[in-house]
């Protein structure tokens, strides 16, 4: 599926699951959208197939669960391998997330919590004897998502 196979069906579909994935049935989309449930279902299920949809996850509180740091460690590996390295940095305890950068010098941004400097301190060094450089670091105090708006069927367009 490309870009262009995603209609404003499941746009739409996207934007309730990105908004609140666990309380919302594929009924309450079906009457957003106008379609039948069965379609919205089927929908979801050629979204979940062509990997637009990924999964679902739950949005952790790390700070009121226990573990208030959040730390973003920008990296740079060699461009050969950086995407090689995913998995195993996703296997350092402590990370919950890695991106790929593809600008810049620093073009790995893991993304580490813990309770303490304790905890994130052993996760730069697991970085650092993976052979990559660990080029900055920064705590995060707060980090809030949203539906992606161009999904919102009630947004303005310019057609």
């Amino acid at each position: 599926m490309s870009n262009g196979d995603v209609d404003d069906v499941d746009k739409a579909i996207l934007y309730a699951l990105q908004a609140d994935a666990r309380n919302t049935s594929s009924g309450d989309i079906a009457e957003r959208t106008g379609t039948s449930d069965s379609t919205v279902r089927k929908r979801i299920q050629r979204l979940e197939d062509d990997d637009i949809i990924k999964g679902y996850s739950a949005d952790v509180d790390y700070q009121a669960s226990g573990y208030p740091l959040r730390m973003l460690l920008f990296c740079t590996a060699s461009i050969a391998d950086r995407g090689e390295l995913i998995p195993e940095i996703l296997g350092i305890d402590g990370v919950v997330s890695v991106q790929e950068l593809v600008t810049g010098d620093r073009n790995l941004l893991v993304t580490a919590v813990g309770e303490s400097d304790n905890d994130i301190t052993p996760v730069a060094q697991d970085l650092i004897d993976m052979g990559l450089t660990v080029a900055d670091e920064v705590l995060v105090r707060s980090h809030q998502t949203t539906p992606f708006g161009e999904f919102d069927p009630r947004a303005d367009s310019d057609d």
